[in-house]
Formats: structure tokens, C-alpha cells, sequence
């Protein structure tokens, strides 16, 4: 029986073409498994559908809790009316205006030095000591400039070392200036060395600049006036939540104010409209019905791949619902946030300017509580784990691994059909092969017998 169906060849003997036979008797079993397949396919298009409106789901999520924090409108913006104070408000500021005036700005010390006649040709040791008391101690590799430059440069030291050529003929003369790193009081430093003698010596600094703190008067004039100094050019936390750094003497008074940050209030208002849309869009996209006309010139309607998706229809009537409420009793419109005709929203930045510098804790109530419920709504479709979309994509996903199995299965049936089927056809050559050998067989007999009648 194998090798009866091991034989590829169409009938020899029956002259049908039995490839092509089995090939059409297997295309008819193969229905099963090409639905199977189809179903497969459709399921697997509507997983990534899924996948991807669950994205940018989430991403409204995200956006809508954002504008919905009253810790994103708290943020404040510092302004300086001079360009040479600069200020910055942190999350923790609160609205304020300070006056003042600078007196002084911070500064680093700067001296210059010759290199001492006694110095050491071989390691001259150097001991740098600062101005909050500490010291730290160099070793150069010989008492040329150059090395001395290294050492005096090296990490720890907190200065600055350059040669100065202050010679007025041929001969260069070279000095020392040395520049603190840090302003104020603790930024001042003095050097001493080890001589020839094996004694410490101060090296003769000639100052160029005395380090020194940055100070303003606070509220000049008044009976609050107030100095204040630091010791570097930025005066941190001046305010709740305020840093303001100085760069130059300001004798006229310098108004610095910290209020709410209206450009990170449309933000918040204008992202959040933009992500609505983006989910909004997809859903129109997906649930819409195409049209098409075939090759007899009759219309196909073709539905979207959720226009049958009841939780899909109930979560766009949701978020239109939720963006388009109006609590507090001020419309959305009137913020700038406007409903279009065709379900979607249109920001309005100027608008939502106008009506916030009006009106802005109404404004943030508004925005605020119309956020919050696109986040619950949005956060309720996207949940990794009990989203209804997750839900979705989880049964899809379930489907195309069974109908995978499924059509696996069919594979192993539908080879054993052809198997078959190929064994049925080559039994059925072999005993038309027998037959035609038997018939052959008993027409040569006969003809004996009829030539041995003849005869006698």
C-alpha cells in the first residue's frame, strides 16, 4: 500500500488527470480552514486597531490628569524689570513682588605673584589655605613655570593659575595670577611654600580683586529696608520658592514679581483639546463606513472595524459628553474650548487668555473638572489591567491564538486527506491495472481457443 501511494504520476492507466482531481476534491475540504483563516485575519486587523486606539487612550489619560492636578496651575513665572537680575520660581512659589536694590555682586579673587628666588628646583611643595580654613597641598615636578602652573592647577586646589607676561623689553617677565573659584568670603585663599630652607614661606600675593559677597537692600526706603548678603550672585530662596541671581549694581530699584504662569495654563488646556482630538478622530476613522463600486458597477458599503462596537460608540459619546460639560456654570466655550459639529474641539488660544486673565480660578475650575472626567472615562478604557479596551484586546488576542490552533489542526487533517485520497487513486490504476491485464488475458485464451476450433 505505500508504495502504491508514493506514485505521483496522473492515471496510466485510467488516463484520468488525478492531480488535478485530488487538488480540487482538497480545495473543497480546505473551506473550513480558508474561513477559519479569513476570521483569523479579521481578528488579528481588529487587535492592532485596538492596540492602537488604546494608545492614544492612554495618552489622553495621562494629558487629562495632568490638566486636571491643581498642582500643574499652581506653576508661577518670576519676571525682572532689570536685565541684569534674573529670577526663577519653582513649583513651591507663591505670587509676590519684591523691591530692591544691588548693592554689590559677588566676586572671586584675583592676585598675582612672582615666583620666589628660594624656590626649590626639585618638588617645590605649595599650601593653598581658604578662606573657611581649610588647606590643601600641591607638589609640582620642578620650580619651572610650567610645572608650577600644573601643580597649582591640579584638581582640589579651587584655583585658577596663568602666566602673565608683564616684561616691558626683549626678556619676557612672567607672574603668577591666580583666581579663586568660588565668590564671596570662603572664596578668598593665601598660598605659602617650602623654601630652599626647608622652612614655610608666604608667597607675596598683590591682590587684583578681593573676593566678596553679592548684597541687596530689600525694600530701600521704607522701614522694612533690609540688607541681605550671600556669597555667591544668586540668592537662593530669597521667597518661598524664588531664586534671583544678579549680574551687575543696580542703584534704581529692582521690582522682581512671580504670578501665574498663563502660558502653562493654556498649555495644559490646549494639550489636553489636542489629545480629545486625536482619540476623537481615531473613532470617527475606525467607525466609518467606506464605499466602493464593483466590477458591475453596483455600490459596496464597507463598515469600519468598530462601527459594530457598542463599547466603542458609548466611549466617544462619553468623552464628547465629558468634554463638553460645563461645571461651575461657565461654558467651555466661553474658555476657548469649543465643541465642532462633527464631535470634535477646537482650542481657542486667545480666548482662553482673555477669559483666564477675567476670571482664573474659574477658568481652573473649569478646565480641572472637565479634565478629570476625560481622565476617568479615558482611564477606564485603557487600563492595563481592567480597561474595557484591554478587555477587548485581550479577547481578540485569545480568538487569533484558537483560531491559530485551530487552523494548525487542519494542516494535520488536510495532509492526511490528500494522503488519502492520493492512496485511493493509485489502488484504483493498480487494479484497472489488473483488470486490463486479466482482459488482455482472456482475450489471448479465447483467440487460442478459436484458432484450435478452427483447426479440426
Amino acid at each position: 500500500m505505500a508504495s502504491t501511494s508514493s506514485i505521483g504520476i496522473d492515471g496510466l492507466v485510467s488516463g484520468l488527470d488525478t492531480t488535478s482531481l485530488i487538488n480540487k476534491l482538497m480545495a473543497v475540504e480546505a473551506n473550513q480552514q480558508t474561513l477559519l483563516k479569513s476570521r483569523q485575519s479579521t481578528a488579528s486587523a481588529l487587535s492592532s486597531t485596538l492596540q492602537t486606539l488604546n494608545t492614544k487612550v492612554a495618552s489622553l489619560a495621562t494629558a487629562a490628569k495632568a490638566a486636571s492636578s491643581a498642582d500643574s496651575w499652581s506653576v508661577l513665572k518670576a519676571t525682572s524689570s532689570a536685565t541684569s537680575v534674573s529670577a526663577a520660581a519653582s513649583s513651591t512659589a507663591r505670587a509676590t513682588t519684591l523691591t530692591f536694590t544691588v548693592d554689590a555682586v559677588a566676586t572671586t579673587q584675583s592676585s598675582l605673584a612672582a615666583l620666589p628666588a628660594d624656590l626649590p628646583a626639585t618638588s617645590p611643595t605649595f599650601t593653598i589655605t581658604h578662606g573657611d580654613g581649610t588647606t590643601s597641598t600641591v607638589t609640582a615636578a620642578s620650580g619651572s613655570l610650567p610645572n608650577v602652573l600644573d601643580a597649582l592647577n591640579g584638581s582640589g586646589t579651587g584655583l585658577t593659575a596663568t602666566a602673565v607676561n608683564v616684561g616691558t623689553g626683549a626678556a619676557p617677565d612672567y607672574r603668577l595670577q591666580l583666581t579663586g573659584a568660588t565668590t564671596g568670603a570662603d572664596g578668598a585663599f593665601s598660598i605659602s611654600y617650602q623654601g630652599g630652607d626647608g622652612q614655610p614661606h608666604d608667597l607675596d600675593l598683590t591682590q587684583v580683586r578681593a573676593a566678596s559677597s553679592a548684597s541687596i537692600t530689600l525694600f530701600p526706603g521704607t522701614a522694612a529696608q533690609q540688607v541681605v548678603t550671600q556669597g555667591s550672585n544668586t540668592f537662593t530662596g530669597l521667597a518661598t520658592g524664588l531664586d534671583v541671581t544678579v549680574t551687575a549694581v543696580e542703584k534704581d530699584p529692582v521690582t522682581v514679581t512671580t504670578t501665574r504662569d498663563s502660558s502653562n495654563a493654556s498649555k495644559l488646556a490646549s494639550t489636553l483639546v489636542a489629545n480629545l482630538n486625536v482619540v476623537l478622530s481615531e473613532l470617527a476613522d475606525r467607525t466609518a463606513s467606506s464605499t466602493t463600486t464593483d466590477s458591475d458597477g453596483r455600490t459596496v458599503v464597507t463598515p469600519g472595524v468598530l462601527s459594530g462596537d457598542s463599547t466603542i460608540r458609548a466611549l466617544r459619546d462619553a468623552l464628547v459628553a465629558q468634554g463638553s460639560s460645563s461645571p461651575g456654570g461657565l461654558s467651555p466655550a466661553n474658555a476657548g474650548i469649543v465643541l465642532n459639529k462633527d464631535g470634535t474641539f477646537t482650542f481657542d488660544a486667545d480666548a482662553f487668555a482673555t477669559s483666564l486673565a477675567a476670571n482664573p480660578d474659574q477658568v481652573q475650575q473649569l478646565v480641572t473638572s472637565l479634565a478629570s472626567g476625560v481622565a476617568t472615562v479615558a482611564q477606564q478604557a485603557s487600563d492595563a489591567t481592567t480597561g474595557t479596551i484591554t478587555a477587548a484586546i485581550t479577547s481578540q488576542d485569545a480568538l487569533v491564538d484558537d483560531l491559530g490552533d485551530r487552523i494548525a489542526d487542519w494542516d494535520t487533517r488536510l495532509a492526511d486527506r490528500r494522503a488519502s485520497l492520493q492512496t485511493v487513486y493509485a489502488n484504483l490504476e493498480v487494479s484497472l491495472s489488473n483488470l486490463q491485464s486479466q482482459s488482455s488475458w482472456l482475450a489471448s485464451q479465447i483467440d487460442s481457443l478459436t484458432s484450435s476450433t478452427s483447426s479440426s
